[in-house]
């Protein structure tokens, strides 16, 4: 497998230089992702639960699909390439953008957009990606995310706090 590049940002998110995936992580150097939230007509998120052999977060509950931005790429094609990838759903062009977070320890130092696509599934999930997913109410993943945040990733916790704290997702 080819090794991978993330373009390195500064405090502004602008790219300042660039690095392998390795060397980003180990030094905590700040860099860029994308979360897409997919809810289905009748309001329900999908999640998927990481494979057990990810280097970050493995085993852990997360947003419908996610991941780094490639050095060169922007965020809005990684959310469309992210999709295709991670759970096989085909979108033309970029979903809403919904939230911004910052690069922070609960990102991994990521600088992260947050995107909103509707979709039914069923989803073709990447068997080296993704052990399982599942649609919740978003209830359900208050109440998971509440009673026990150890099993979702720190950057879903962090998004959903967010989201939920400005109203927009019904509690």
């Amino acid at each position: 497998m080819a090794e991978e590049w993330f373009d390195v940002v500064d405090e502004k998110d602008v790219v300042v230089s660039r690095a392998t995936r390795q060397e980003v992580h180990a030094h905590g150097l700040r860099h860029r992702a994308v979360h897409v939230l997919v809810f289905n007509r009748a309001g329900q998120l999908f999640l998927q639960k990481r494979s057990s052999s990810k280097d970050t977060a493995p085993g852990a509950w997360d947003s419908s699909a996610s991941g780094h931005v490639d050095a060169g790429e922007d965020y809005d094609a990684c959310a469309v390439r992210e999709l295709r990838e991670e759970i096989g759903l085909h979108v033309a062009r970029a979903p809403r953008r919904w939230l911004r977070l910052p690069a922070c320890d609960e990102t991994g130092q990521e600088f992260v957009w947050v995107y909103r696509q509707e979709a039914e599934g069923p989803f073709t999930l990447h068997p080296e990606e993704i052990e399982r997913g599942a649609w919740f109410t978003p209830a359900e993943v208050i109440r998971l995310v509440r009673e026990r945040p150890a099993a979702f990733a720190s950057s879903f916790r962090l998004l959903w706090h967010q989201l939920v704290g400005r109203g927009e997702v019904p509690k």
